[in-house]
């Protein structure tokens, strides 16, 4: 089944960047030349997706305003002889449709995509979180291979996970697996373990495709103890009345970069900067002079 509807929650505060978020979405922080988001709206396009809601709140305009086209910009270009700058629009230019809708108020990533109800028709649909990269090359895209898994899961779901260590599990959605392999069965879900007593080391990672009875399945998910609607929960119910759920490794030379706090992010930054095949290169020797005089007494 080709899908062809994608959801994009975009609605947190991003408390943990402060004070760079407190006028913009974390999703438009710059990562190399582009802001964070506008790389999770390549991946979905290249995966042949033609529709994506937004789901937003307060603050995020910028997010809007940056996919909306801007004919007043490429007419100041060309008279102030930049016309070689209209090249990094192109993005404008993208067959992809957007729509934007408000999660008004902060329950939870279950409840962002519940807004998405009306948007997708009744079918099955992609959800990309839109703080988190997927880096590196695969034999085939991460989100090819979900959808592919999609089609053998008769009406369930089908979720990435990575690998991390066992100290990083408890900040996470945790995988029970029920089968081995680079595409398992998960027999069980699990939000945010206490340390010691997650069931694996996979944990959830950012992109999923769900069916349209998770929106039943959020409704009848209670909050959490933080008074939010978990997603995991609900995907959890689903297996629970009899729905598969397929777990999708990222491949070896993949990764999630989440741009939750100011560590990641710089990480992140530095990454995307030092493969910037025009400034990449004096931008490493630069860093390598820089730690030079660190390591000089």
């Amino acid at each position: 089944m080709k899908i062809q509807n994608a959801v994009i929650p975009a609605a947190g505060t991003g408390s943990r960047l402060l004070p760079s978020t407190k006028a913009q979405p974390k999703e438009m922080l710059p990562v190399g030349r582009k802001p964070l988001v506008q790389y999770v709206v390549e991946e979905l396009e290249a995966a042949g997706i033609n529709s994506v809601l937004f789901i937003t709140g307060r603050r995020k305009r910028a997010i809007e305003d940056h996919f909306d086209a801007d004919p007043e910009l490429r007419v100041l270009l060309e008279s102030i002889g930049r016309a070689h700058l209209l090249e990094e629009l192109k993005y404008e230019d993208t067959g992809v449709s957007f729509f934007y809708t408000r999660q008004s108020e902060q329950l939870g990533l279950g409840d962002a995509v519940r807004c998405a109800r009306d948007f997708t028709g009744g079918g099955p649909f992609v959800v990309a979180l839109g703080d988190s990269i997927i880096t590196g090359q695969a034999e085939r895209p991460l989100l090819q291979r979900l959808t592919d898994a999609y089609d053998d899961t008769d009406g369930g779901c089908v979720i990435a996970f990575e690998e991390v260590p066992e100290e990083a599990t408890s900040r996470y959605g945790v995988a029970a697996p029920a089968t081995e392999g680079d595409v398992f069965e998960v027999a069980e879900l699990v939000e945010k373990p206490a340390p010691g007593t997650a069931p694996s080391n996979l944990v959830v990672s950012a992109r999923y495709v769900l069916p349209p009875e998770i929106f039943d399945a959020i409704d009848h998910t209670p909050a959490g103890k933080s008074g939010e609607i978990q997603l995991t929960d609900a995907i959890q119910l689903l297996i629970r009345r009899g729905h598969r759920v397929i777990g999708v490794k990222l491949a070896g030379s993949e990764r999630r970069c989440d741009i939750g706090n100011f560590e990641s992010y710089y990480r992140t930054f530095v990454d995307f900067a030092l493969a910037d095949k025009e400034l990449g290169p004096a931008l490493a020797e630069y860093l390598k002079a820089k730690l030079a005089e660190q390591r000089t007494p």
